[in-house]
């Protein structure tokens, strides 16, 4: 049930995805889909997908959503319209990151992922 978190506030050091949650109550809803990232080091990107699965086991080979490459902390917000994708009962974060130039090489991004029905931050008065 909804709003939940995705992905919960964690700093993380390599590529992953997060465990599997049902959406099926929100079959043809529009959902509200917030990245907030609270850490990062320079010199590195994080790419963010938003998998579907109708069983929470087998999950679709391409993204149903994704935000923009990002580079630097902020909230970032996308609309994930779930009309398109009827089949969608369980969705899940996969996430990916890369660092280059000087210093250690390997990323650290601190970062959550959370959805809630579009219309909710609009009725709430946010």
């Amino acid at each position: 049930m909804l709003p939940n978190f995705l992905a919960e506030d964690a700093v993380r050091r390599e590529d992953g995805h997060s465990e599997a949650v049902d959406i099926s109550a929100h079959a043809g809803a529009q959902l509200l889909v917030t990245l907030g990232i609270t850490r990062i080091v320079e010199q590195e990107s994080l790419d963010v997908e938003l998998e579907a699965s109708p069983d929470g086991t087998t999950w679709t080979g391409k993204p149903i959503g994704a935000f923009p490459q990002k580079f630097y902390c902020g909230t970032y917000s996308i609309v994930l319209d779930l009309t398109a994708h009827p089949e969608a009962k369980f969705l899940r974060v996969k996430w990916s990151m890369n660092r280059w130039g000087r210093g250690e090489p390997k990323p650290q991004f601190g970062f959550y992922v959370y959805a809630e029905a579009a219309g909710a931050a609009v009725a709430a008065g946010h």
